[in-house]
């Protein structure tokens, strides 16, 4: 893998360290909240960003149409580097989240980022980090 992709995936595992903090907050705090749903949106970004560079460099995967968040968790799950269809309902709550201007949205999705998102981005840290070596 090259220096960019050691950057962001170095990038990512920082990300999901900050947003794992949300733990140990109070949720109902709308500071927190907000800061939750920053953390997760970077984190998911990073996530995707990472497979696809894992996809085009490790498995010289190249036939993305558009090289979507979409397309890449579809082949991200097709070489294994992700296990669960959660994966395509947290691309969801991301794209939502982009449009919650007062903590509504991420009231309703909080608890499963916090409980379930977190612990997938933990699983593909660990395979990634498997695969790399």
């Amino acid at each position: 893998m090259d220096e960019k992709f050691n950057r962001r995936f170095l990038s990512f595992c920082n990300s999901l360290d900050a947003l794992s903090e949300a733990r140990q907050r109070d949720l109902s705090d709308s500071f927190v909240l907000s800061g939750t749903s920053a953390k997760f949106s970077i984190t998911f970004d990073l996530a995707w960003k990472v497979m696809k560079d894992i996809l085009v460099q490790y498995y010289a995967i190249t036939g993305f149409v558009t090289g979507s968040p979409r397309e890449v968790l579809r082949e991200a799950y097709k070489a294994n580097l992700i296990s669960d269809d959660d994966w395509m309902e947290m691309l969801k709550v991301r794209n939502e989240l982009a449009h919650d201007y007062d903590c509504e949205i991420v009231k309703t999705h909080c608890d499963k980022i916090v409980k379930t998102y977190i612990d997938l981005f933990y699983d593909f840290e660990n395979v990634v980090k498997q695969l790399i070596g």
